[in-house]
């Protein structure tokens, strides 16, 4: 996470790959409280997506 003046990136950080820590591009900055709410929702999906992964699975492991 890259921290600015207490605040994080928008993106979780400059190692992530995003493309948005050109010296051209302007980041956005979260406060603490912001980070946490996007990091809450972004483990949602995640888990969401685990589901769905699992589920296609259990159908591909069933009986031809």
């Amino acid at each position: 996470m890259s921290e600015h003046n207490g605040e994080s990136c928008a993106c979780g950080g400059g190692g992530c790959g995003c493309g948005g820590h050109s010296e051209n591009a302007q980041e956005v900055y979260l406060t603490r409280e912001e980070y946490v709410v996007r990091l809450e929702q972004y483990l949602q999906e995640l888990k969401t997506e685990i589901q769905s992964v699992e589920a296609e699975l259990v159908e591909l492991r069933q009986p031809a």
